[in-house]
Protein backbone atom coordinates (compact mmCIF):
# COMPACT_ATOMS: atom_id res chain seq x y z
CA UNK A 1 0.00 0.00 0.00
CA UNK A 2 1.22 3.41 -0.78
CA UNK A 3 1.98 5.69 1.83
CA UNK A 4 0.59 8.83 0.51
CA UNK A 5 -2.46 9.64 -0.22
CA UNK A 6 -3.84 11.95 -2.80
CA UNK A 7 -6.71 14.35 -3.24
CA UNK A 8 -6.92 13.99 -7.00
CA UNK A 9 -5.13 11.29 -9.11
CA UNK A 10 -5.66 11.72 -12.93
CA UNK A 11 -5.16 9.02 -15.51
CA UNK A 12 -3.94 10.18 -18.55
CA UNK A 13 -1.88 13.65 -19.80
CA UNK A 14 -3.79 14.75 -22.63
CA UNK A 15 -5.43 17.94 -22.86
CA UNK A 16 -8.22 17.21 -20.80
CA UNK A 17 -5.95 15.34 -17.75
CA UNK A 18 -3.41 18.20 -17.92
CA UNK A 19 -6.04 20.83 -17.44
CA UNK A 20 -7.68 19.07 -15.14
CA UNK A 21 -3.99 18.68 -13.31
CA UNK A 22 -4.34 22.71 -13.37
CA UNK A 23 -7.33 23.47 -11.81
CA UNK A 24 -7.28 20.51 -9.28
CA UNK A 25 -4.09 22.61 -8.04
CA UNK A 26 -5.17 25.97 -7.95
CA UNK A 27 -7.78 24.78 -5.86
CA UNK A 28 -4.85 23.27 -3.36
CA UNK A 29 -5.31 19.41 -3.55
CA UNK A 30 -2.82 17.29 -4.05
CA UNK A 31 -2.47 16.14 -7.70
CA UNK A 32 -0.87 12.98 -9.51
CA UNK A 33 -1.24 12.39 -13.04
CA UNK A 34 -0.48 9.10 -14.64
CA UNK A 35 0.57 8.35 -18.27
CA UNK A 36 1.52 5.45 -20.05
CA UNK A 37 3.20 6.97 -23.01
CA UNK A 38 3.69 11.34 -23.64
CA UNK A 39 2.01 13.79 -22.46
CA UNK A 40 -0.08 15.59 -24.78
CA UNK A 41 -2.25 12.61 -26.30
CA UNK A 42 -2.83 12.65 -29.98
CA UNK A 43 -2.70 16.23 -30.58
CA UNK A 44 0.89 15.65 -30.82
CA UNK A 45 0.88 14.44 -33.92
CA UNK A 46 -1.12 17.48 -35.31
CA UNK A 47 1.78 19.91 -36.97
CA UNK A 48 -1.19 22.93 -37.16
CA UNK A 49 -4.23 23.40 -34.67
CA UNK A 50 -6.57 25.84 -36.28
CA UNK A 51 -9.10 25.38 -33.37
CA UNK A 52 -7.66 26.84 -30.30
CA UNK A 53 -8.70 29.84 -29.45
CA UNK A 54 -6.22 32.58 -29.36
CA UNK A 55 -3.06 30.30 -30.89
CA UNK A 56 -4.26 29.45 -34.01
CA UNK A 57 -1.55 27.84 -36.41
CA UNK A 58 0.31 26.42 -33.05
CA UNK A 59 1.37 22.92 -33.26
CA UNK A 60 0.25 20.22 -31.20
CA UNK A 61 3.96 19.42 -29.48
CA UNK A 62 4.04 23.25 -28.49
CA UNK A 63 0.81 23.64 -27.08
CA UNK A 64 1.45 20.37 -25.17
CA UNK A 65 4.59 21.90 -24.06
CA UNK A 66 3.12 24.85 -22.82
CA UNK A 67 0.31 22.88 -20.51
CA UNK A 68 2.68 20.64 -19.47
CA UNK A 69 5.21 23.23 -17.94
CA UNK A 70 2.05 24.65 -16.60
CA UNK A 71 1.03 21.55 -14.82
CA UNK A 72 4.73 21.21 -13.12
CA UNK A 73 5.03 24.56 -12.35
CA UNK A 74 1.48 24.60 -10.31
CA UNK A 75 3.07 21.71 -8.78
CA UNK A 76 1.27 18.72 -10.07
CA UNK A 77 3.16 14.99 -9.90
CA UNK A 78 3.41 13.26 -13.19
CA UNK A 79 4.40 9.46 -13.18
CA UNK A 80 4.52 7.70 -16.23
CA UNK A 81 3.30 4.28 -15.52
CA UNK A 82 1.03 2.13 -17.21
CA UNK A 83 -2.06 1.65 -15.01
CA UNK A 84 -3.20 -1.82 -14.72
CA UNK A 85 -5.99 -2.38 -12.49
CA UNK A 86 -7.89 0.35 -10.37
CA UNK A 87 -9.93 -0.53 -7.00
CA UNK A 88 -12.79 1.53 -5.12
CA UNK A 89 -12.38 0.93 -1.36
CA UNK A 90 -14.95 3.47 -0.74
CA UNK A 91 -13.31 6.60 0.54
CA UNK A 92 -10.09 5.94 -1.46
CA UNK A 93 -9.29 5.04 -4.73
CA UNK A 94 -6.18 2.22 -5.38
CA UNK A 95 -4.54 2.78 -8.80
CA UNK A 96 -2.01 -0.18 -9.53
CA UNK A 97 0.44 0.59 -12.23
CA UNK A 98 3.35 -1.14 -13.54
CA UNK A 99 5.70 0.80 -11.55
CA UNK A 100 3.97 0.22 -7.89
CA UNK A 101 0.66 1.26 -6.57
CA UNK A 102 -1.45 4.90 -6.03
CA UNK A 103 -3.74 5.73 -4.03
CA UNK A 104 -6.23 8.70 -4.00
CA UNK A 105 -9.14 10.10 -2.35
CA UNK A 106 -10.99 10.56 -5.75
CA UNK A 107 -9.98 9.88 -9.59
CA UNK A 108 -10.62 11.51 -13.02
CA UNK A 109 -10.54 9.57 -15.52
CA UNK A 110 -9.17 10.83 -18.85
CA UNK A 111 -7.34 8.22 -20.95
CA UNK A 112 -8.75 9.57 -24.17
CA UNK A 113 -8.80 7.00 -27.19
CA UNK A 114 -6.40 4.56 -29.69
CA UNK A 115 -6.29 3.97 -33.00
CA UNK A 116 -8.93 1.55 -34.80
CA UNK A 117 -7.74 -0.76 -36.62
CA UNK A 118 -8.63 -2.10 -40.12
CA UNK A 119 -8.95 -5.61 -38.94
CA UNK A 120 -6.53 -7.11 -41.62
CA UNK A 121 -4.50 -9.80 -40.88
CA UNK A 122 -1.26 -8.98 -40.16
CA UNK A 123 -1.95 -5.37 -39.13
CA UNK A 124 -0.12 -5.11 -36.57
CA UNK A 125 3.20 -7.40 -37.89
CA UNK A 126 2.78 -4.29 -40.42
CA UNK A 127 2.59 -1.60 -38.28
CA UNK A 128 6.14 0.11 -38.70
CA UNK A 129 6.80 -1.46 -41.86
CA UNK A 130 4.37 0.41 -44.00
CA UNK A 131 1.10 0.05 -41.99
CA UNK A 132 1.40 3.86 -39.94
CA UNK A 133 -1.95 5.56 -37.77
CA UNK A 134 -0.24 8.83 -38.57
CA UNK A 135 0.44 10.92 -41.71
CA UNK A 136 2.30 13.70 -39.88
CA UNK A 137 4.28 11.23 -38.10
CA UNK A 138 5.27 9.06 -41.12
CA UNK A 139 4.08 11.19 -44.46
CA UNK A 140 7.81 12.34 -44.94
CA UNK A 141 9.39 8.66 -45.19
CA UNK A 142 7.14 8.56 -48.51
CA UNK A 143 7.77 11.42 -50.39
CA UNK A 144 7.42 10.77 -54.22
CA UNK A 145 6.12 7.21 -53.17
CA UNK A 146 2.53 5.87 -53.80
CA UNK A 147 0.24 5.23 -50.52
CA UNK A 148 -3.31 4.51 -49.40
CA UNK A 149 -5.37 5.86 -47.13
CA UNK A 150 -8.19 3.81 -45.39
CA UNK A 151 -10.88 6.23 -44.14
CA UNK A 152 -14.05 8.53 -44.93
CA UNK A 153 -14.00 11.02 -41.90
CA UNK A 154 -12.10 14.27 -41.61
CA UNK A 155 -8.85 12.72 -40.32
CA UNK A 156 -8.55 10.67 -43.19
CA UNK A 157 -8.95 13.91 -45.46
CA UNK A 158 -6.74 16.17 -43.71
CA UNK A 159 -4.48 12.79 -44.10
CA UNK A 160 -4.98 12.99 -47.73
CA UNK A 161 -4.05 16.77 -48.29
CA UNK A 162 -1.04 16.12 -46.46
CA UNK A 163 0.04 13.04 -48.38
CA UNK A 164 -0.92 14.53 -51.68
CA UNK A 165 1.99 17.27 -51.12
CA UNK A 166 4.10 14.40 -50.48
CA UNK A 167 3.57 11.39 -52.02
CA UNK A 168 3.25 10.71 -55.57
CA UNK A 169 0.12 9.01 -55.71
CA UNK A 170 -2.56 9.20 -53.23
CA UNK A 171 -5.50 6.09 -53.18
CA UNK A 172 -8.25 7.49 -50.33
CA UNK A 173 -10.05 3.88 -49.69
CA UNK A 174 -13.76 4.11 -48.29
CA UNK A 175 -16.43 1.13 -47.79
CA UNK A 176 -19.10 3.68 -48.72
CA UNK A 177 -19.56 6.19 -51.98
CA UNK A 178 -20.17 8.92 -49.33
CA UNK A 179 -18.09 10.50 -46.78
CA UNK A 180 -18.26 11.63 -43.20
CA UNK A 181 -15.82 14.10 -43.59
CA UNK A 182 -17.26 17.99 -43.79
CA UNK A 183 -18.11 18.78 -47.64
CA UNK A 184 -15.52 21.74 -47.82
CA UNK A 185 -12.72 19.51 -46.78
CA UNK A 186 -13.95 16.78 -49.32
CA UNK A 187 -13.65 19.31 -52.25
CA UNK A 188 -10.19 20.00 -51.29
CA UNK A 189 -8.95 16.74 -51.61
CA UNK A 190 -10.78 16.20 -55.10
CA UNK A 191 -9.11 19.11 -56.54
CA UNK A 192 -5.58 17.58 -55.57
CA UNK A 193 -4.41 15.73 -59.19
CA UNK A 194 -2.83 13.06 -56.97
CA UNK A 195 -5.78 11.82 -55.12
CA UNK A 196 -7.76 8.99 -56.37
CA UNK A 197 -11.00 7.96 -54.62
CA UNK A 198 -11.73 4.22 -54.50
CA UNK A 199 -15.07 3.80 -53.16
CA UNK A 200 -17.43 0.71 -51.95
CA UNK A 201 -14.09 -1.66 -50.82
CA UNK A 202 -13.54 -2.63 -47.76
CA UNK A 203 -9.34 -3.47 -47.42
CA UNK A 204 -9.05 -7.70 -47.05
CA UNK A 205 -4.90 -7.99 -47.06
CA UNK A 206 -1.88 -6.47 -46.93
CA UNK A 207 0.59 -7.42 -49.52
CA UNK A 208 4.58 -8.31 -49.01
CA UNK A 209 6.56 -9.75 -46.61
CA UNK A 210 9.30 -7.36 -44.57
CA UNK A 211 7.24 -4.16 -45.69
CA UNK A 212 4.42 -3.42 -47.28
CA UNK A 213 3.91 -3.61 -50.85
CA UNK A 214 0.20 -3.22 -51.50
CA UNK A 215 -3.20 -3.30 -50.18
CA UNK A 216 -5.95 -5.60 -51.60
CA UNK A 217 -9.67 -3.88 -51.53
CA UNK A 218 -12.83 -6.24 -52.03
CA UNK A 219 -15.79 -4.57 -53.91
CA UNK A 220 -19.63 -5.58 -52.58
CA UNK A 221 -19.88 -8.04 -55.75
CA UNK A 222 -16.53 -10.00 -54.71
CA UNK A 223 -14.34 -8.69 -56.72
CA UNK A 224 -10.74 -7.68 -55.75
CA UNK A 225 -8.70 -5.16 -57.09
CA UNK A 226 -4.39 -4.65 -55.68
CA UNK A 227 -3.50 -0.98 -55.01
CA UNK A 228 0.32 -1.35 -55.55
CA UNK A 229 1.88 0.94 -52.43
CA UNK A 230 4.33 1.48 -50.52
CA UNK A 231 2.40 2.57 -47.24
CA UNK A 232 -0.92 2.05 -45.59
CA UNK A 233 -2.39 4.77 -43.57
CA UNK A 234 -5.09 4.28 -41.29
CA UNK A 235 -7.75 6.65 -40.63
CA UNK A 236 -10.79 4.18 -39.86
CA UNK A 237 -11.40 6.52 -36.25
CA UNK A 238 -10.63 5.63 -32.52
CA UNK A 239 -12.01 3.80 -29.62
CA UNK A 240 -11.76 4.67 -26.22
CA UNK A 241 -9.30 3.50 -24.13
CA UNK A 242 -11.48 2.48 -21.20
CA UNK A 243 -11.44 -1.72 -20.60
CA UNK A 244 -9.73 -1.53 -17.46
CA UNK A 245 -12.31 0.57 -16.07
CA UNK A 246 -15.12 -1.76 -17.24
CA UNK A 247 -15.42 -3.40 -13.69
CA UNK A 248 -15.35 -0.02 -12.09
CA UNK A 249 -17.60 2.23 -13.33
CA UNK A 250 -20.75 2.53 -15.98
CA UNK A 251 -19.80 2.06 -20.05
CA UNK A 252 -21.80 2.53 -22.95
CA UNK A 253 -21.92 -0.10 -26.12
CA UNK A 254 -18.79 1.21 -27.45
CA UNK A 255 -16.73 1.35 -24.52
CA UNK A 256 -17.33 5.72 -23.45
CA UNK A 257 -17.58 6.24 -20.06
CA UNK A 258 -21.43 7.19 -19.23
CA UNK A 259 -21.33 10.72 -17.63
CA UNK A 260 -23.12 13.86 -18.15
CA UNK A 261 -22.06 17.54 -18.63
CA UNK A 262 -20.72 17.46 -14.73
CA UNK A 263 -18.27 14.32 -15.64
CA UNK A 264 -19.57 12.58 -12.80
CA UNK A 265 -19.61 8.71 -13.24
CA UNK A 266 -21.77 5.78 -11.85
CA UNK A 267 -19.08 5.47 -8.98
CA UNK A 268 -18.48 7.92 -6.11
CA UNK A 269 -15.34 9.95 -5.91
CA UNK A 270 -14.48 8.99 -9.75
CA UNK A 271 -14.64 11.83 -12.30
CA UNK A 272 -14.23 11.57 -16.41
CA UNK A 273 -12.69 13.82 -18.83
CA UNK A 274 -12.16 14.11 -22.31
CA UNK A 275 -12.77 12.31 -25.51
CA UNK A 276 -13.62 8.47 -23.59
CA UNK A 277 -16.30 10.37 -22.26
CA UNK A 278 -20.20 9.79 -23.95
CA UNK A 279 -20.53 13.37 -25.75
CA UNK A 280 -21.29 14.73 -29.22
CA UNK A 281 -18.18 17.05 -29.26
CA UNK A 282 -15.11 15.98 -29.15
CA UNK A 283 -12.36 18.63 -29.68
CA UNK A 284 -9.42 20.36 -28.08
CA UNK A 285 -11.41 23.19 -26.47
CA UNK A 286 -14.38 20.41 -25.25
CA UNK A 287 -11.81 18.45 -23.76
CA UNK A 288 -10.26 21.45 -21.68
CA UNK A 289 -13.43 21.95 -20.54
CA UNK A 290 -13.98 18.43 -19.60
CA UNK A 291 -10.76 18.82 -17.55
CA UNK A 292 -12.17 22.00 -15.62
CA UNK A 293 -15.30 20.53 -14.86
CA UNK A 294 -14.10 17.11 -14.06
CA UNK A 295 -11.51 18.81 -11.45
CA UNK A 296 -14.28 21.26 -10.06
CA UNK A 297 -16.16 18.15 -9.37
CA UNK A 298 -13.51 16.45 -7.44
CA UNK A 299 -12.74 19.36 -5.47
CA UNK A 300 -16.30 19.52 -4.64
CA UNK A 301 -16.54 15.70 -3.74
CA UNK A 302 -13.87 15.91 -1.49
CA UNK A 303 -15.38 18.98 0.34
Amino acid sequence: MAEKVYDVIIVGAGIAGMTAAIYARRANKSTLVLESKTYGGQIINTFNIANWPGEPGISGVDLSQNIYKQVEDLGAEVEFSEVITVKDNGETKEIETDDGMYVGRSLIIAVGSVDREMGVPREQEMTGRGVSYCATCDGAFYKDKDVVIVGGGNTAFYDALYLADVAKKVYLVHRRDSFRADAALVEKVRAKKNVEFVLEVRPVEILGEKKVEGLVVEKKDGKKQNLVVDGVFVAVGRVPATKIFSDLIDLDNKGYVVAGEDCRTSCAGVFVAGDCRTKDVRQLVTAASDGAIAANEAVRYLG
